[in-house]
């Protein structure tokens, strides 16, 4: 086949190799990148638009082009989603908020949409509320659910109808059991271990899965380790919405909104009008990336 009468697909799963697009009669096609792809170093990941090629009979076809991504993360290996669902449990694990926020970091980086979701509500009301507060005005628009007994899933399933979406978040959280109850789907669930309160690694890959309403949603693995991409740190707080309506009220210009004075942003931290919680993370990720900064030629 010729690449003026290729078809285009999208990528739902990629292992050992081979790739497994959907193109837009609804076929599965089991695929190769072409050698071309490897020569440019060009990795195709779950999610990507793709020209193929079909295999015939019992042979595999081949990816022929990958179309420009409207955008991209190295982890989890995923292009072109319209929004990343960060999952944190409101208890059974303790939530890890540094590993939410890395998370958004990374995507609005990227240029994703996202959207907060505290799930196990009904274990600890008072905790789910808690981290909702903590992101007023974060532009993540917090949702409290339980994916065990369905609250708040049929408002959820409605904001991501028609789109492309991605769980992310820590092993435990209940990821796959949402997906699950989202959708009427049987992904593989894990019980929490009660010795170390961590959640089993359920997912072992990424996969796209289409979903009633048009969209799809991608089952990822959990995440363990998150390392945020080196860049100047002074970028850093264009990743915290809250602090937009701030800018340009501070005395240093530029102002990290850390530990200067007549900080514009720490006066609404201490007003409260910032979570005190939140800046805190944001002020150890700043530390954090100026320490990476200065030693990036070590």
């Amino acid at each position: 086949m010729s690449e003026s009468t290729a078809l285009s697909g999208t990528i739902l799963k990629g292992i050992g190799g081979f790739y497994y697009a959907l193109d837009g009669a609804g076929t599965v096609h089991t695929l190769r990148a072409q050698g071309k792809l490897r020569r440019e170093r060009m990795k195709p990941k779950v999610g990507d638009r793709v020209e193929l090629a079909p295999g015939e009979g019992e042979e595999h076809g081949w990816i022929l082009r990958v179309l420009p991504r409207r955008n991209e993360l190295a982890r989890p290996p995923v292009a072109n989603i319209d929004v990343i669902v960060v999952v944190v449990a409101a208890a059974m694990p303790d939530p890890d908020l540094m590993m939410a926020d890395r998370l958004l970091l990374n995507a609005r980086r990227a240029g994703i949409a996202c959207q907060l979701v505290v799930n196990k509500s009904d274990l600890n009301g008072e905790a789910a509320r808690d981290i909702a507060a903590q992101y007023r005005g974060a532009g993540v628009e917090p949702m409290l659910v339980c994916a065990d007994t369905g609250e708040g899933l049929d408002a959820l399933r409605q904001k991501l109808r028609g789109r492309v979406h991605a769980l992310a978040g820590q092993s435990g959280a209940g990821k796959s059991t949402m997906i699950n109850a989202l959708y009427g789907l049987e992904l593989e669930t894990g019980d929490l271990s009660r010795k170390i309160e961590r959640g089993k690694n359920t997912t072992r890959h990424c996969q796209l899965i289409p979903v009633e309403g048009g969209g799809m949603v991608l089952d990822t693995p959990g995440f363990s380790l998150l390392e945020t991409e080196l860049f100047d740190p002074v970028e850093l707080k264009d990743s915290w919405p809250e602090f937009e309506k701030y800018e340009g009220g501070c005395f240093f210009q530029p102002c990290y909104h850390a530990t200067e004075p007549r900080c514009a942003v720490r006066e609404a931290v201490a007003a409260g009008e910032i979570d005190a919680r939140r800046h805190g993370r944001y002020a150890a990720l700043l530390d954090e990336m100026r320490q990476r900064w200065r030693d990036r030629y070590d």
